[in-house]
């Protein structure tokens, strides 16, 4: 009975878009105010289901993706995430706007509303994490959420309940000086919360929020450790954290304004700030490599969020395994040429704490290996100017991007030195957040239309 009562999806209407290759333009915001919310698209769709949609192709990609389906029950959609049970059940857990959504994947294309866990009016709950064995979620609450304001709002964090994803439920709340962000360590033991600009109670000379750590070892007791990390990482000068990327060997990336670090949290290791080995813990961890972007590859240095591909050995253009990290700038000029940009830089030369003394007078910064931006490719509305670089994923040597209403965006990174576009999808009424790679499929939270499932096919 239990089994059944879970399997039951709820039944709530939902409508699809078309796919379409122009778009229109839409606000661009500074990447201290991202874009938020947005009137609902008008769908064409039968109601009760996700359409299914044939294969269409872009005039001169060499591959595309086909658009399966649009979950618009998900409108408002910032962030997605997977979780698998035990009796091979696999659920996606879309956050947004509206709080928290589960869906039943047991037909990938066609996500069914399983249960809610409804925060009407929170902001973006960017880059939500799920611990996968205790199968919890965790949603930062920024302090403009529920009509506060950066100088004065609260912030937090949500910890939520996910075993039985069609009854979620609210295990605690705990309150926390940044909450743009959160994000798992130590195997989701410990969090990283960070963002966005500064209150009105922080030190004048900041430029923003760095991460505060919260003890979950306990999720209905969280624990909030009362010193910040990752001071001081703009030039000398503590700014805005944005966002924490762990890689596959367990290095915590920390991207924001100044560029991206990163820290062992767990084992001996060695500190080259502190010149001897010592023990990396969440709370007090070891600088391991990173530093700024060159500002000829990103002029703002707002980086918004990383990925180092640390888990298999680069067998392209003789880069030493582990050597390159992919970081993107989150920046919104006047047209798109000089907006956000996907950068891909070398950590050779960042291994010795050159970042942590980095300052003004004498900058440190990672070479620039290689570069790509939306503004100029096949598929781009030349009009828009909400076009800055968001959230990526990768999957083996093809790296998948989001582009606000540019669309998402499919790049070929085997050659480093030369991302290349291979397709693309950017309907009319889209304003794309964040794709994810999920057992063949990219899921795309569109902050407008809600998820876009798309398979990319050979073209």
């Amino acid at each position: 009975m239990l089994m059944t009562r879970w399997w039951q999806p709820v039944l709530v209407p939902a409508v699809v878009a078309t796919l379409l290759l122009t778009g229109t333009p839409a606000r661009a915001c500074d990447p201290d105010d991202p874009p938020h919310g947005g009137t609902a698209a008008h769908h064409e769709a039968a109601a009760g289901s996700v359409r299914h949609h044939h294969h269409q192709h872009a005039a001169g990609a060499s591959s595309n993706p086909e658009l399966l389906g649009t979950v618009a029950t998900a409108t408002g959609a910032i962030s997605i995430n997977f979780l698998a049970y035990g009796d091979g059940r696999d659920v996606m857990l879309v956050t947004g706007t509206f709080g928290l959504r589960s869906y039943d994947l047991a037909d990938p294309a066609n996500p069914r509303l399983l249960g809610e866990f409804a925060l009407p009016g929170m902001w973006q709950t960017e880059n939500t994490e799920v611990d996968p064995v205790r199968k919890l979620v965790f949603l930062a609450r920024d302090p403009r959420a529920f009509g506060g304001d950066v100088a004065t709002g609260e912030s937090g964090v949500y910890i939520v309940d996910a075993s039985r994803p069609d009854q979620l439920r609210q295990l605690s709340y705990v309150q926390v000086p940044a909450g743009h962000t959160t994000s798992c360590i130590n195997h989701c033991r410990y969090l990283w919360t960070g963002g966005p600009a500064k209150s009105s109670t922080m030190p004048t000379e900041w430029g923003g929020r760095p991460i505060w750590v919260t003890d979950v070892r306990d999720p209905s007791h969280p624990t909030v450790f009362p010193d910040p990390i990752d001071l001081a990482r703009n030039d000398g000068k503590t700014d805005y954290a944005h966002d924490v990327q762990v890689d596959a060997a367990g290095v915590a990336w920390v991207s924001g304004r100044g560029g991206v670090r990163g820290y062992w949290t767990e084992g001996r290791r060695w500190d080259p700030v502190r010149k001897r080995t010592r023990t990396a813990t969440a709370i007090d961890p070891v600088p391991y490599a990173g530093g700024g972007i060159a500002e000829t590859a990103a002029p703002s240095r707002f980086m918004h969020n990383s990925h180092r591909p640390a888990g298999a050995r680069w067998a392209d253009g003789g880069w030493r395994h582990g050597d390159l990290i992919y970081v993107t700038e989150e920046s919104f000029q006047a047209g798109c040429a000089a907006d956000g940009v996907l950068v891909i830089a070398s950590l050779t030369g960042s291994y010795q704490g050159q970042s942590w003394r980095s300052t003004p007078q004498q900058p440190f910064r990672l070479a620039t290996v290689g570069t790509w931006s939306v503004a100029g490719q096949e598929g781009s509305d030349p009009v828009s100017e909400d076009c800055s670089a968001h959230y990526f994923d990768v999957h083996g040597k093809v790296l998948v991007q989001s582009f606000y209403a540019q669309g998402t965006r499919f790049i070929d990174v085997s050659d480093p030195t030369n991302p290349t576009q291979i397709a693309y999808h950017r309907p009319a009424d889209g304003r794309a957040w964040a794709p994810f790679w999920h057992n063949g499929l990219v899921y795309v939270a569109d902050n407008t239309r809600g998820v876009d499932i798309l398979r990319l096919t050979s073209g």
